[in-house]
């Protein structure tokens, strides 16, 4: 939803690239970047990200990531280098693909489930009506975080994000 956000703001529409990705090209501010989504599951998201990092001669540090999380509050978001995957099979793939932890996260914060509900049935339901109601203000925010990330760099970025947010 993110990536899909930063290329409509660009006016760039997402063509199949030979990595396993679709892909956009744009620049955000002056830094040419391109946006991919990955066509597999997201549990095998790994294989292509490491295909299309190596068709662009890339190191891991150059990749950004950006997924939900569960352990932090629903729309917040939270930026990061490196880590473990807590978890998130989409990140231990990615990881293990890359051979390394060390690529950048945006992190978008879903919640815990209730009760006792499973987790891997709480981050494949849809969104409640209220979660809707904020999603798109959330979505931008998120988008802008990534951007931040990308054109002024890591601290500023989690200067300017790393409060929750006050949905409008």
């Amino acid at each position: 939803m993110v990536v899909a956000l930063l290329a409509d703001r660009a006016g760039a529409r997402f063509k199949a690239h030979r990595s396993g990705c679709d892909i956009a090209e744009i620049r955000l501010g002056e830094v040419p970047v391109t946006l991919a989504v990955p066509r597999s599951y997201m549990n095998l998201s790994g294989r292509p990200v490491a295909a299309l990092t190596s068709f662009y001669k890339l190191t891991a540090e150059r990749s950004v990531v950006i997924h939900d999380e569960l352990d932090i509050a629903f729309g917040a978001i939270r930026l990061k280098l490196g880590g473990g995957d807590n978890g998130h099979n989409g990140l231990r793939s990615i990881t293990a693909a890359l051979g390394t932890p060390d690529y950048y996260r945006v992190r978008f914060g879903i919640g815990r489930p209730p009760g006792r509900m499973d987790a891997a049935s709480f981050v494949l339901r849809d969104f409640s009506t209220a979660e809707r109601k904020d999603l798109p203000f959330l979505m931008d925010r998120a988008a802008d975080a990534t951007e931040a990330l990308i054109t002024q760099g890591l601290a500023p970025a989690q200067n300017a994000y790393h409060s929750d947010p006050a949905p409008a």
